[in-house]
């Protein structure tokens, strides 16, 4: 069996959720990446924040991207998979919550990242377009 934390990027650097939204854009911008997980001071996983996030709830709404925390902006529970997950677990996941990346955990321990470009290398085409379809659906 194929598992989850053999397709995931692996030590994704997480925003605190103490970080203002401005500090959570420019390691966005140094680490190329388009999300980012939220740790907490505990160094679990509390949310995750997205390019669109900072746009949509920070830009858009004229809250100050500079006083505005990272924590303020995650909402509930995160989804995740577990790191000894099966692989097709992932894209179900995606499918069902409407998410193009997804934390890796183990145990309470953030691991890794999967993102829709891992789960297109790993599984078979047809798959593959079912989920960015499902996925692309909202």
């Amino acid at each position: 069996m194929t598992a989850a934390r053999d397709i995931m990027t692996p030590d994704p650097q997480c925003a605190g959720v103490g970080q203002t939204v401005a500090e959570a854009a420019m390691l966005m911008r140094d680490l190329d990446v388009g999300a980012l997980p939220i740790c907490g001071d505990d160094g679990r996983l509390a949310g995750m924040i997205t390019d669109r996030d900072i746009v949509v709830r920070v830009v858009a709404e004229g809250r100050d991207p500079g006083a505005t925390t990272v924590g303020e902006l995650a909402d509930g529970k995160p989804v995740t998979v577990g790191a000894d997950d099966d692989v097709r677990e992932a894209p179900r996941v995606m499918q069902e919550y409407q998410v193009r990346r997804l934390p890796v955990i183990d145990g309470h321990e953030l691991v890794g990242i999967i993102s829709q470009a891992d789960v297109a290398l790993s599984l078979s085409a047809a798959e593959t377009g079912e989920t960015v379809e499902e996925i692309s659906e909202a």
